[in-house]
């Protein structure tokens, strides 16, 4: 078991590298199942996802050789399996892209259900099902496992999403690359690493096109060949670093973004006086002056981001005046609330909105992480908070957020991690 202990209460300054995309890295693993060849796959974060997505292809009879940190080649062309029924599948909810790689390379699939982050409520896989389906697959749940099966292949559909759901869109993009025939998804989302993964496949000879708007064309292809690919920055690990110095202040300086990608969280941090400078890879934030209230409802690309709201969350704490954030995408991503009133923080929830009303300072107090975002929130109230601050839980963090002790101590956090003996096992039971 490892926790975090933080001494906050000060500014932090610095430059921070941002990692290649968790959201788009925990796509293309999968996606390389469906290539005939070795795909070398490049600036891949160092996540406990991506070890555990490694893992499974692996176990599936992949070829991995790393070839440096960030960088590995895989090869897919001995995978034999459409099963992957394996204990290592239930730790993520990304793992449920396998179901639209098998069922693209293959026309049959079997992949245990997945788990992942549990921040309230089940994230249900029907869009997923609906998709499949009109592509000729018949799919079931039995006893915790999904099967998806065909007659040969699966066929292009058109395919309307009854609500704009990243994960169907990505399987059914998945499953489309391979099929007989196009494929039309409408209401697709539209978020950077859909656009990364369409951009990937295409790389390696598969045509799509329209991903990034809410209409994609998936003209299904024979055969996928290798090649190289390069993921995008973490849209989502910027956004956490630009959150921290709005809470803490002082000025810091990302490296390797792509600031278009974070104009939807930059013009609400701007509102709350932060001073956000885009240049051309990298991003100023600085913040000197007291901490505006504001008002945020997270909602899909290009909007306000559901993965950034415990992070915002927490900032608007140390606003001046009431906010107001309102959950858009989930039914209920408020656990972690109780955690920050151990702070003295003054929220309160009501349906998919919380009401917050800004206090001068938090005080340090023992926390435990309930997910991935929720997790990163706690760390960023630790910054800011006088006294120390102890997180427990941290293997959620782990999951999406590379060296996270090593960036914010060169910010100047006083934060380090401690070991204790290992903690149970955590059945996981979302992914964010």
């Amino acid at each position: 078991m490892t926790k975090y202990v933080i001494n906050g209460g000060n500014p932090i300054n610095g430059e921070v590298e941002i990692s290649g995309a968790k959201n788009a890295a925990v796509a293309i693993i999968p996606a390389a199942l469906m290539v005939d060849g070795v795909c070398r796959i490049e600036n891949l974060p160092q996540i406990s996802d991506v070890t555990t997505l490694l893992s499974i292809l692996k176990e599936m009879g992949a070829d991995i050789r790393a070839v440096n940190k960030r960088t590995v080649d895989i090869d897919c062309t001995r995978v034999k399996t459409m099963r992957a029924t394996f204990d290592t599948v239930r730790r993520i909810r990304a793992s449920y892209y396998l179901i639209g790689a098998l069922l693209g390379r293959f026309g049959n699939a079997y992949v245990t259900m997945p788990g992942g982050c549990n921040f309230g409520g089940m994230r249900p896989i029907d869009q997923h099902v609906k998709g499949f389906t009109a592509m000729g697959a018949n799919v079931s749940v039995k006893n915790g496992v999904v099967s998806a099966e065909t007659d040969k292949v699966l066929r292009g559909a058109t395919i309307y999403l009854d609500v704009v759901s990243v994960g169907a869109t990505i399987n059914l993009m998945l499953g489309a690359a391979l099929a007989e025939g196009n494929t039309y998804i409408e209401n697709a989302a539209k978020e950077p690493h859909i656009v990364d993964l369409a951009n990937f496949l295409n790389s390696m000879g598969a045509d799509i096109r329209g991903a990034g708007t809410y209409s994609i064309k998936i003209r299904g292809v024979r055969r996928m060949s290798g090649g190289s690919y390069s993921i995008i920055p973490d849209q989502i690990e910027a956004g956490t670093y630009l959150a921290a110095v709005a809470g803490a202040g002082g000025r810091i300086v990302l490296r390797d973004v792509i600031p278009k990608h974070l104009e939807g969280i930059s013009s609400k941090l701007r509102e709350m006086g932060v001073t956000v400078v885009d240049l051309e890879d990298s991003i100023i934030a600085q913040r000197t002056d007291p901490l505006l209230k504001t008002h945020i409802k997270t909602m899909p690309y290009p909007g306000f981001p559901t993965d950034m709201q415990p992070q915002i969350s927490t900032v608007l704490c140390l606003a001046n005046g009431i906010s107001t954030v309102t959950e858009g995408v989930w039914d209920n991503r408020f656990r972690y609330v109780d955690e920050l009133a151990k702070m003295g923080s003054l929220i309160r929830v009501s349906g998919r909105t919380a009401i917050i009303e800004g206090v001068s300072n938090l005080t340090g107090a023992s926390l435990k992480a309930s997910d991935l975002r929720a997790g990163a929130a706690l760390v960023i109230a630790g910054i800011c908070a006088r006294g120390e601050t102890t997180i427990e839980g941290v293997s959620y963090i782990e999951r999406g957020y590379e060296k996270m002790i090593q960036k914010l101590s060169a910010l100047g956090v006083d934060i380090k991690a401690i070991y204790t003996p290992d903690e149970p096992h955590l059945e996981e039971q979302e992914a964010v």
